[in-house]
């Protein structure tokens, strides 16, 4: 009888949006390190990472194994990003959405957009974790593949899929090893660079309202706003960013006015690095740039279908 299982214990989450949530909440929650690498049609990128809650809130480094060095250091909601061969610390404010977490917005309307199923048991970064399939129901969005620790709910492995008839890996980001406890030093946090006296640009953000200066903006269906701000990259050149998600799937929108700065930007139907795809026009005065995991149909609706109408004053 003890190697009986009781029947609640096999039972999988009862929606996709418990399970994203329990992701999420593992991802924030938790005390962990390890390698991850992420690979698609460009290459792979391998990362350590180092993530605990502690007195001070949450705290997490995440250094470039390879390619140009780079380390992210998070306090709660603020990231510094280091750049070490210009000495320069980029504050921003921290994304919620970086591996092992996964979602941009709310949940709650997931299951309008996606059907998910259990797929197999795997075993990934020496964790034993269980597979989920999240298959669109339509065709404004990828599929992905997600294989969560059975032990903490961690999110181990997650592939972006498009759905053709031979279902194809676009991107898949794993752990390599990952330990989940207690006892991770606190050291493990403090980067090796001696950055104090780098200089720091702080790319302040303030909430705008684009729909009230005049733009109009076709949403595709199930993607909805979760932040409007505008960015100063200098002290005159301001960038309106819009990110819509559908609570896996986002879409960044930038706004920017044309001019001596954004000479280098030129109108794209749609190009793909990796799996993101870029598409921006020029409207009017401004250049509009959208970009995304998502298919390019996705962003030609959204792109093709912007207008710019100036509120009278």
């Amino acid at each position: 009888g003890a190697c009986l299982v009781s029947p609640a214990a096999l039972a999988g989450p009862e929606s996709l949006s418990i399970l994203l949530q329990q992701v999420q909440q593992a991802a924030r929650e938790l005390d962990y390190s390890g390698i991850f690498s992420y690979r698609n049609d460009s290459g792979t990128q391998t990362m350590r990472l180092v993530h605990i809650v502690d007195g001070m809130g949450e705290r997490e480094r995440l250094e470039a194994l390879d390619g140009p060095e780079r380390e992210y250091l998070r306090l709660n909601e603020t990231t510094q990003c280091l750049i070490p061969e210009q000495k320069v610390v980029i504050l921003e404010q921290a994304r919620n959405d970086r591996f092992p977490a996964l979602v941009t917005g709310g949940t709650d309307n997931v299951e309008q957009f996606y059907r998910f199923s259990e797929g197999a048991k795997k075993r990934i970064g020496g964790r034993e974790c269980q597979e989920y399939i999240l298959t669109p129901l339509d065709e404004w969005r990828y599929g992905y593949h997600i294989c969560v620790d059975t032990e903490h709910n961690l999110l181990l492995q997650t592939q972006t899929i498009a759905m053709q008839a031979e279902p194809k890996v676009l991107n898949q980001t794993t752990f390599a090893n990952v330990a989940v406890s207690k006892g991770i030093e606190t050291e493990t946090l403090d980067s090796s660079w001696q950055y104090n006296d780098w200089k720091v640009i702080a790319a302040n953000r303030e909430e705008v309202d684009l729909a009230a200066s005049g733009w109009r903006i076709p949403y595709p269906e199930g993607f909805v706003p979760v932040s409007e701000v505008s960015r100063f990259m200098r002290s005159e050149r301001q960038v309106a960013q819009l990110v819509l998600s559908d609570g896996l799937a986002s879409i960044s929108v930038f706004i920017e006015p044309v001019d001596g700065y954004s000479q280098r930007l030129k109108a794209d139907p749609g190009s793909k690095k990796g799996s993101i795809h870029l598409f921006r026009k020029r409207i009017g005065d401004y250049w509009l740039t959208a970009t995304g995991e998502v298919p390019l149909h996705t962003l030609h609706y959204l792109g093709n279908g912007a207008e710019y109408v100036p509120v009278v004053k």
